[in-house]
Parts: structure tokens; sequence; C-alpha cells
């Protein structure tokens, strides 16, 4: 089997889906890429079991057949060739693969095909079409919050209440949740799913900047995502996702109104005093001002500072960890914020004062206990 392709316009597919495959895998054959061809097209496929990212291009061939390629041996060739047609030649019975260049010749070692893991079909799915913009947008306002925490696998990914009349995506680690709604994305029926951090980390990646359409197929195992030439498929978490309504607070007397950028920048500077086990702030809202303190009491550091706000309700002093309102301030677009609260040991709302027609955003963050409230 021969083949030959532009070397940048490979290595850009390439790349595109690189990100599925890890290192040390549980089959050693997942450190490859599946090479299909057929008809003069391309076909390459990278997976990890639970995800799988396939992109297709248009290629110089005569025959078809198939090959697993070594991933980081192919990529490093490529990254370090200058743009040229390269040609493949391929072994099938000894799977032994020659790279031809202007610059020289490389042979590589690639596994038979047929070992490949199959990738999985979404069969008796619900469909829901999207733009690229808005779904780059949904996974950027909610991604950052997901957790970590293996022994709730619910929470490492975000979930998706899909609608007939919107679709809402939510993210929460136990001390943050974000709400993100669109009624621009919706379905005949009504259906939830959990997709993992990572399937949404690598579609964030690829989808390109454009407003290009986005089909998603799912069912209770799978979701599958197709736009331009690429084509991903991940197995969903099969998890029941913890009831975030509730966890809302409603009775909000205490409002404050602030610019993004202020509010993100003071932030950001008393941060750098603040303890570095908690990251505590210190909030205190009198009248029209807002002062933020923080103390680190080991290294005797302290730093406070004073902006202007608009502030509707009593006073009230609140602390909270600096880094998780630094992280939900920095994904917002908004000019100003609306901070909502109501004791100081309840949890404490952000919120863009304008957003666009169709969307809703909400941020919740856990407060931290101060030691006093002076």
């Amino acid at each position: 089997m021969k083949f030959i392709v532009t070397s940048s316009a490979l290595l850009k597919h390439l790349q595109n889906i690189n990100g599925v495959i890890t290192t040390n895998p549980v089959v050693p054959i997942l450190e490859n890429f599946l090479f299909e061809i057929e008809k003069g097209k391309l076909t390459i496929t990278a997976s990890d079991l639970q995800t799988s990212m396939i992109t297709e291009m248009d290629v110089e061939a005569k025959e078809s057949g198939s090959i697993a390629v070594p991933a980081k041996i192919l990529l490093d060739t490529l990254k370090n060739l200058p743009e040229q047609p390269v040609t493949f030649s391929i072994d099938e019975e000894t799977y032994s693969i020659e790279i031809s260049s202007d610059n020289g010749r490389y042979k590589l070692s690639g596994e038979n095909a047929t070992d490949f893991p199959r990738v999985p079909v979404v069969s008796d799915g619900y469909a829901v079409d999207m733009s690229t913009e808005v779904l780059t947008h949904a996974i950027s306002n909610t991604i950052f919050a997901t957790s970590n925490d293996e022994l709730r696998p619910a929470m490492t990914g975000v979930y998706l209440n899909i609608d007939e009349d919107k679709t809402i995506f939510v993210a929460t680690d136990g001390h943050r949740l974000i709400k993100y709604s669109r009624n621009d994305i919706t379905a005949d029926a009504k259906n939830a799913i959990i997709i993992p951090r990572k399937a949404l980390n690598l579609l964030k990646n690829v989808l390109p900047s454009d407003s290009s359409e986005v089909s998603v197929e799912y069912n209770l195992s799978n979701a599958f995502f197709r736009f331009t030439n690429v084509r991903m498929i991940c197995r969903l978490i099969d998890e029941r996702y913890p009831d975030y309504e509730n966890v809302i607070p409603k009775d909000n007397t205490n409002t404050m109104s602030i610019p993004r950028m202020d509010f993100l920048s003071s932030l950001k500077r008393i941060a750098i005093y603040a303890n570095r086990t908690t990251n505590q702030v210190r909030l205190k809202i009198t009248g029209s001002e807002l002062h933020i303190s923080a103390e680190d009491l080991d290294f005797s550091n302290e730093a406070n500072e004073r902006l202007s706000c608009e502030h509707d309700g009593e006073d009230i002093v609140i602390g909270f960890n600096a880094r998780f309102l630094i992280e939900m301030l920095s994904n917002m677009e908004c000019k100003e914020v609306v901070m909502k609260l109501s004791e100081p040991n309840r949890a404490g709302l952000l919120l863009p004062k304008e957003m666009e027609d169709g969307e809703d955003l909400l941020m919740l963050v856990m407060p931290v206990m101060l030691n006093s409230y002076t």
C-alpha cells in the first residue's frame, strides 16, 4: 500500500486528534494512529477506549488498506519536516512503514490494524444541532468548575439537561457551581447526559472559530459529535447528577453591582497576601464601598483595598476562596457583575449584569468561615 500526502496537512490533522492518546495506555496499540485508506480518502483514528477522535483527508492513493502507525515518532518526524509531499510505503505483511521525503527516508514499525479497538456507533439515539460558537462558549463557561474527585464521577463531567425549549449546562466541584442556559439549543425529547471533562477539553481545542454547525447524537452510553472533517465519540458518565437546583439560594437580600475588571484586578492583588492554604479573602460591603482584604498570619502578610460599588441591602462581611472568585470572574465576558448574598455562611451568587438574548449564566460559590466578622 502506498499514498502521497503533504506533510503540513497531515500534521495538522494528526494534531487535531492527538490529544486523545495517553501515555502508557491500557492497550498498547492505542499509542498508535489507525490509518485507513479507501478511494483516495485517508481516515485517521485516535482512541483511549473512552474517547475516540476521527479525521478525514484526501490523499493520492491507488490502493485501499489499513495500518496502525506509532503516534509519537510520526508526529515528531512531521514537526521537523519542511512543507513538502511525503510518500508512505507500507508492507501489509510485515507492517513496516517507510516515509520518503525530499530530505531522506525514515523507517518505522507499525502494527496490525485489526488489533485496533472498534469505535462504537450511536444507535437508537437522539440528536441536537448547535453552532460551534455556542458550544465553545458553553464549554468555556462551565468546564473549569468540574471536579477532579474520581470518587464522585458525576461531578468530573458537565451535565447537559436538554429540553424542548432550552438546554442547561451545569458543572460543580462541591465548592462552586456554574449553571449556563441557552434557549437556542432545543430537542424533540427531554434528556440528560453527563459528558466527561477530557472529551469536552478535546472538543474545545479543535472546534473551528467560525459559526459552522455541530451535529450531536447521543444515547444512554455514548455521545457523537460531528463537524467539518472531524468526528468525536465519547462514553458518557453513567451516574446520577447532584440535585443542583436545591443548592442555589433563593432569598438574596444583599445585592452588589461592580465593574468586573476592577473587582478581578483587585482580587488578584489581594490574593498575593492571602494564606497559601486557604486562599481566603474577606469582602466587607458597607454602603457603596467594597473593602477587600486578606492576611497570612504565618508570614505577617496583609493587604486591603477599597472599591466603589452599587449596593442594595444591609452591610455584610463574608469570606471566599480568592482562587475560585478569580477563576469565575476571568471566565465571564461582561463589563459589570452582580453579586447576590444573604448570610455570611450561605453561598454567594455571581451573575453578569447584562447578557445576550437567549442565554443565562449563574455562578455560585460557597463561603469560607471567617474567624470574626469585624
